[in-house]
């Protein structure tokens, strides 16, 4: 499959050619992309696409079969401080005694054992990075009696006063009501710019993310297409990636991705949702075997 790659020579993280075999059936096939510093990469898919397997491959928890994952030049385990992650579930009881300005300072110290003395340094780092998130206001108040974008909002605090390279976010937007979708949107644009930090997000509706995001990698059946909407989303490209027809349908700034008829089936299925700004086709280019 055709992707659309990077420069490496800077990338935060690399996947390079990665295959992955579980329980002898094949989850991920010749995955190849990069992601630089200050990038906004959304991984989007369906369940069963792999991409929680891609995440696991990025975090160390797992080992390829073949190919290599490397973040800021360094390959195995030794990634503490430069990954920051915010996983899909996080259980937060309403009566779990942690405000939320405690959760975020466990990003600095929640790994060791004991009560924490913190420095002013500290404080301040954890003042800084509420402001940055727009938490000051309900920093005091109990972490499980929040909203459900107040909660994103102090995770994504405590993923970042690490002040890491890299930062994934496992279905971030799910369950969160318009209004949360588009503020958590907004602020993780902001992290990006403002911070230089690269963003890897899996979604299942891309809509939301297209104000900000940068390129897409979409995995279906355990390969990957990668370059912007516009080069992704198109009826040869998907077509490719599925092994399958597919239409990409494009009406009022929105893109449709669903299963064309076949001899089996009359019947369109629908796939991940997907939206652009634009509706200007570019091919893709530049491109190697992933």
């Amino acid at each position: 499959m055709s992707t659309h790659t990077t420069d490496v020579s800077d990338a935060v993280l690399t996947v390079r050619d990665v295959g992955v075999w579980l329980s002898g059936r094949e989850i991920l096939s010749h995955v190849d992309f990069s992601v630089r510093p200050g990038e906004f990469v959304g991984l989007i898919g369906s369940n069963g696409a792999g991409k929680t397997t891609l995440l696991r491959l990025i975090l160390g928890l797992l080992r390829p079969t073949s190919g290599r994952v490397t973040i800021a030049g360094i390959r195995g385990r030794r990634r503490a401080g430069v990954i920051g992650y915010l996983p899909q579930k996080v259980g937060l009881d309403a009566d779990v005694p942690l405000r939320a300005r405690d959760v975020v300072a466990l990003g600095l110290d929640g790994q060791r054992l004991g009560i924490p003395i913190r420095s002013n340094q500290q404080g301040e780092a954890v003042e800084e990075i509420l402001a940055a998130v727009g938490g000051l206001g309900f920093a005091d108040k109990r972490i499980g009696q929040l909203s459900g974008g107040q909660q994103q909002r102090i995770l994504l605090a405590h993923a970042l006063i690490s002040s890491p390279r890299l930062l994934l976010l496992d279905e971030p937007l799910a369950n969160l009501d318009p209004a949360s979708t588009h503020d958590i949107v907004t602020l993780l644009g902001d992290v990006c710019a403002q911070r230089g930090v690269a963003i890897v997000l899996t979604a299942h509706d891309m809509n939301p993310l297209l104000p900000v995001m940068d390129r897409i990698v979409y995995l279906a059946g355990g390969k990957a297409a990668v370059g912007t909407t516009d080069e992704v989303a198109r009826t040869e490209v998907l077509t490719q990636l599925y092994g399958r027809p597919i239409q990409v349908i494009r009406a009022e700034g929105r893109v449709l991705v669903v299963a064309g008829d076949t001899p089996d089936s009359a019947t369109p299925a629908a796939g991940p949702l997907l939206s652009a700004q634009s509706s200007h086709d570019h091919p893709l280019h530049g491109q190697d075997r992933a």
